[in-house]
């Protein structure tokens, strides 16, 4: 689930673009690890849900709230199995306020990323405090910026195949650009019908922070981490991880 910033971005926005998001992010290790982490809680809120995969398969046996900021996205959401058991909002994570406290709190598919400053990082970490229901946890990624993944965000290294009902065969490919004055990556994502030639594109921005910085946010927003996470198979966080995955509670 990459995810969907303070500014609009077509990769979530665009009805078109939308649609290929599934079929890029199918289910891994990190919704395993979600679920398994919900097992006990009655009420989970998961920021920047995307299309919904994770909140549905959360709705069975619990309260569960998704908020995210693009509509196109939560379209289909509420129309997945398992979406109408799910109160969907569509608001961006920044200022979202619910007026309830949840046992779990999820950030996830790099959602935290699309912030690009730290006054916006801060104010999704003050989200997720001020949502937390005492003893509750939350977790979220971001990738680990020492890991320099966008190198491999090229036309070579990311063109991949996939097959989209009704369409056919889809080419998709990504060219990134990395600022390092502001650890920011522009990357470019390209959806091309094989058939028709017909291309759908979108430019988005990233960025990546480091876990010394995160920590002080972190520790700004009153939220105390109880493991640091490298990957989500529940490998511990070491300086070359490819993740940096906070899980913790209010302090």
């Amino acid at each position: 689930m990459p995810q969907h910033g303070p500014t609009r971005d077509n990769l979530y926005h665009d009805p078109d673009l939308a649609r290929f998001y599934d079929l890029e992010n199918e289910w891994g290790p990190d919704l395993d690890y979600c679920v398994r982490l919900a097992e006990d809680a009655s009420a989970v809120l998961d920021l920047g849900c995307g299309t919904g995969r994770l909140a549905a398969s959360l709705g069975e046996s619990r309260t569960v709230v998704g908020v995210d900021p693009a509509n196109a996205m939560l379209d289909i959401a509420r129309t997945r199995p398992g979406g109408g058991r799910v109160d969907w909002v569509e608001a961006d994570a920044r200022r979202v306020r619910l007026g309830r406290r949840f046992d779990l709190v999820l950030l996830t598919g790099h959602a935290f990323q699309v912030f690009l400053t730290s006054g916006d990082q801060q104010a999704v970490l003050s989200t997720i405090a001020g949502h937390l229901a005492p003893g509750g946890l939350f977790v979220f990624d971001t990738r680990n910026p020492a890991a320099r993944e966008w190198r491999n965000w090229t036309l070579k290294e990311s063109r991949r195949r996939f097959e989209y009902p009704g369409l056919g065969p889809v080419e998709a490919w990504n060219e990134a650009v990395h600022d390092a004055s502001t650890d920011i990556v522009t990357y470019q994502t390209h959806y091309e019908i094989v058939a028709s030639k017909h291309r759908f594109s979108a430019a988005s921005k990233i960025r990546f922070t480091t876990r010394e910085k995160l920590a002080e946010m972190l520790d700004q927003a009153g939220l105390g981490v109880d493991e640091w996470l490298g990957d989500w198979k529940g490998g511990a966080y070491e300086p070359a991880s490819r993740e940096i995955i906070p899980l913790g509670r209010l302090l």
